[in-house]
């Protein structure tokens, strides 16, 4: 962690007014192992800036996958190859966690930390990792990575694609910035 404290505490529960108890509540840690009861810290450090969180969850439903074109795998592929390249443990930690649900193995979790060209990669799930590597590099997609792309995506996955590497680079912009520690039980690097 980049930080070992928050420089922005989660929003405690008792702080919350009925409209924002009303979609916090929905949010609580406690459908998985790791589940303690209390609001993922991501959750409650934005509910402090209400209006933004509001905005930014419709947002974030896209690309985390409610309207993503994106196969879950795929994704996850994505975010935490951008999330372990912005450092971001808080980030690593969850999506290591989405990614094995979405059908990443252990062993293709820690590769994605090698990037694409680490053994073991299929060539499209190593042009994933390059499509992040470049976006985070240099904002921008070679057009080398997006003929291979191309070959297997449609335009809105193209566009989901860097929709879903610029939203996570924000989302570790802010993880980082705002000292979001790991939810118990959750591992980081």
């Amino acid at each position: 962690m980049k930080t070992t404290k928050p420089r922005i505490e989660p929003l405690a529960e008792s702080e919350w007014t009925e409209e924002e108890a009303k979609l916090l509540s929905r949010y609580k840690n406690n459908d998985h192992e790791f589940g303690s009861g209390a609001v993922y810290n991501v959750i409650g450090t934005l509910a402090n800036h209400w209006e933004a969180y509001k905005k930014f969850g419709v947002w974030g439903n896209h690309v985390l996958g409610k309207t993503s074109t994106l196969e879950p795998r795929e994704r996850e592929i994505l975010i935490l190859r951008i999330g372990w390249l912005c450092q971001a443990e808080y980030e690593w930690g969850q999506h290591a966690v989405i990614g094995k649900a979405a059908g990443l193995t252990d062993e293709e979790v820690e590769r994605i930390k090698e990037g694409p060209d680490a053994p073991g990669w299929s060539a499209f799930d190593a042009t994933l990792l390059r499509a992040t590597d470049e976006l985070h590099a240099d904002a921008f997609i070679s057009d080398a990575t997006w003929n291979a792309l191309a070959e297997k995506y449609s335009k809105h996955q193209m566009m989901d694609v860097v929709f879903a590497v610029g939203q996570y680079n924000m989302v570790s912009m802010a993880l980082n910035s705002f000292g979001v520690q790991l939810d118990d039980g959750v591992k980081g690097f």
